[in-house]
């Protein structure tokens, strides 16, 4: 065990020592002589509504909306409508229906874009929320050189107690292997009156301060702002000797003050980025892994209101927001209405960094690094999505392909995207259009497509 691990770390300095001439000899500025860093910040039961720059008005969102100036940000991502498959998919940069096995789990024969990084030469960390495999080693095995987690041996609550374990007085699990290659974890849980999703922000600034003289891949999967709903350390309320919230829900009337500290905590990874001088060579991404909770109703500019939608198949249930910044490479102010899904952005970050896909098995996902960089690229016209969160064999399955308009599920049902946002009145075969009739037929073709 101890030889292979050795061999590894061997094949990877070797590897990194043989790419970085590469990328030295094709750009020519000593900015672009430094191979790029990728942080990608992925907030947990966060939908489009609820950003400013997407056109939300319930929440103060300044830090994300900076950020949102200074890159591109996608008005039509779509996540799945609950956590782990969201989690699966992003991984693997593959569609539900090839890899997806259970809830809280990620099969382990599978690769993910943290072992294309590692292969490459890259250190690489995950940092915050985990849900994919309680083994001690699971986050290491998927390709992560360090760790510190909620969710990873333990889930909500621990034994022996009910309250939530992942804000006030957190339990959270720490990873990484010695230099013997042994892997190495401690859970504890913090009892400073310390603030989950803070000690996750300092580890994860912390991780780009040692690791900033040498490529990295961050991957930041946040606590916030998912429920129980409850007081963060900037709310007058806030009790610093709660051991966590009974409910599992908690009060909607704290979400606002959720996405205020999610907010905070992402203008801190930003600070920290420009602090090490490393703002304009780091690809930052944010986005979300689903739609909104449900006891949360927020507005839109155009007085409009949604309900949070999470577990529903619905575009409010997997429309998420997505913003990409790079100073060095993508023009600001940009928007882009392009339909891009959760398994793309596994071939875009190794794109942008000129990382070697070597997936076991071809990707689901299309890399949408060109429209960064303001080429065309490969626009895609339709999403394909396998929606089983409990598992392949579970009571719960549906099945769609969509455009930017229209949306078919694999019962026949078929909506009119633009003019029924909450599926309500599927469209009769003998009142469509003769354009409303080739769009079904296409997407047909894509679902019939998946299923073989």
């Amino acid at each position: 065990m101890h030889m292979k691990q050795s061999l590894m770390h061997t094949r990877r300095a070797l590897l990194a020592m043989v790419l970085a001439p590469t990328f030295m000899a094709v750009h020519g500025s000593d900015e672009e002589r430094v191979r790029p860093n990728v942080v990608l910040i992925m907030a947990d039961d966060l939908g489009y509504e609820c950003i400013g720059a997407n056109g939300g008005v319930s929440y103060q969102t300044p830090n994300i909306d900076k950020l949102a100036d200074s890159g591109m940000r996608f008005d039509s991502c779509h996540a799945q409508p609950v956590c782990t498959p969201s989690r699966v998919k992003i991984m693997t940069g593959k569609s539900n229906a090839r890899n997806y096995v259970k809830f809280a789990h990620l099969d382990r024969s599978q690769r993910t874009f943290a072992h294309e990084f590692q292969d490459a030469g890259y250190v690489t960390a995950v940092v915050g929320k985990w849900q994919l495999g309680h083994e001690d080693d699971s986050p290491i095995h998927f390709g992560f050189d360090e760790a510190m987690l909620w969710q990873h041996r333990e889930g909500r609550t621990l034994k022996g107690q009910n309250e939530d374990t992942r804000f006030a007085n957190p339990w959270l699990q720490q990873t990484h292997r010695d230099e013997n290659g042994k892997v190495v974890t401690e859970l504890k849980q913090y009892t400073g009156g310390q603030y989950g999703p803070q000690v996750l922000a300092d580890y994860a600034c912390d991780f780009i301060e040692r690791s900033k003289d040498k490529p990295f891949l961050l991957y930041y999967p946040m606590l916030l702002t998912h429920c129980p709903f409850g007081p963060t350390p900037d709310s007058a309320d806030w009790d610093p000797k709660s051991n966590g919230i009974t409910e599992y829900k908690g009060d909607a009337k704290y979400f606002p003050e959720m996405m205020s500290y999610t907010d905070k905590i992402v203008g801190q990874v930003v600070a920290k980025l420009e602090e090490a001088g490393i703002r304009d060579n780091t690809l930052l991404i944010f986005t979300g892994d689903n739609g909104t909770d449900n006891p949360v109703v927020s507005k839109m500019h155009n007085g409009t209101e949604v309900v949070g939608s999470k577990r529903r198949t619905i575009d409010w249930g997997t429309n998420v927001p997505f913003i990409a910044s790079m100073p060095s490479k993508i023009k600001s102010r940009q928007a882009n209405d392009n339909l891009i899904d959760f398994s793309d952005i596994y071939p875009t970050i190794c794109e942008m960094a000129g990382v070697e896909i070597n997936a076991d098995g071809k990707l689901d996902g299309v890399s949408f690094y060109p429209q960064l960089i303001g080429e065309e690229g490969n626009v895609r016209e339709w999403l394909y999505c396998f929606y089983a969160p409990s598992g392949p064999n579970g009571k719960m399955k549906k099945i769609w392909a969509r455009n930017h308009d229209y949306k078919l599920y694999d019962d026949g049902s078929f909506f009119n995207l633009a003019e029924d946002v909450k599926e309500v009145y599927p469209l009769e075969l003998d009142d469509m259009t003769e354009v409303q009739r080739d769009v079904m037929e296409q997407l047909g073709k894509v679902i019939a497509q998946f299923e073989q």
